[in-house]
């Protein structure tokens, strides 16, 4: 079977937003609240670190669960791995995961200022310019056929789904409103003239699960 391209788990407000505005160090997502954004997930028994006994088992969890599934590498832009913009002037700072990132696999990340490429646990992050396609062409080479996983943050996964390079996708649409930010879309439905889509409610935490694959 052919590598795809595939966004796993990727949450955005419900009108469109990845992350809000002022992203920092001690503000990944900016304006937004990762635990509100993000409650959907970290409530399940299968999130790293956070699942308890009494934790979901549902839909919610079978996605958590399904996020390494078949991914060989991942992508992800400059601001999902840190805040820093313009050159790199602390390459003592690897990024919001500590020692042990959850990503278990090589990780591109896209900026216009390469830095050397560091490992932590199984995790080696390579920082590549490039336009999307170029991008692409590494992280499959890398990913041992393996799928190719878009990470985010939304302004990259729209320019890969502006290059027509996105397979599938998996965007869970949490019940909150950011009003500005990084946004993924105005409408999941401008998607739907290239992709298959089809809205799975949760009725655990109230997101909607968006699922869209290539036509």
């Amino acid at each position: 079977m052919a590598q795809q391209v595939r966004v796993q788990n990727f949450t955005v407000s419900a009108d469109g937003y990845g992350a809000g505005e002022g992203q920092s160090l001690e503000r990944p997502f900016g304006a937004a609240d990762p635990g509100e954004l993000m409650a959907w997930a970290l409530a399940t028994a299968s999130m790293p670190g956070m699942g308890r006994l009494d934790s979901s088992r549902g839909l919610d969890d079978r996605l958590v669960r399904d996020f390494g599934n078949g991914i060989g590498a991942e992508i992800m832009g400059a601001h999902k791995f840190s805040p820093h913009r313009g050159p790199w002037t602390d390459l003592e700072w690897q990024g919001w995961w500590g020692e042990d990132p959850p990503f278990h696999v090589p990780v591109f990340v896209m900026t216009h200022h390469e830095r050397p490429s560091f490992t932590l646990s199984d995790t080696t992050f390579h920082f590549v310019s490039g336009e999307p396609a170029q991008v692409l062409e590494q992280a499959l080479s890398a990913a041992g056929g393996g799928d190719v996983r878009l990470g985010g943050g939304a302004q990259s996964i729209r320019a890969f789904l502006d290059a027509d390079l996105v397979d599938q996708l998996h965007v869970a649409v949490a019940p909150v409103e950011l009003g500005a930010g990084s946004r993924l879309w105005t409408s999941p439905a401008e998607l739907d003239d290239r992709f298959h889509h089809e809205e799975v409610p949760s009725a655990t935490s109230g997101v909607v699960h968006h699922l869209l694959w290539r036509r």
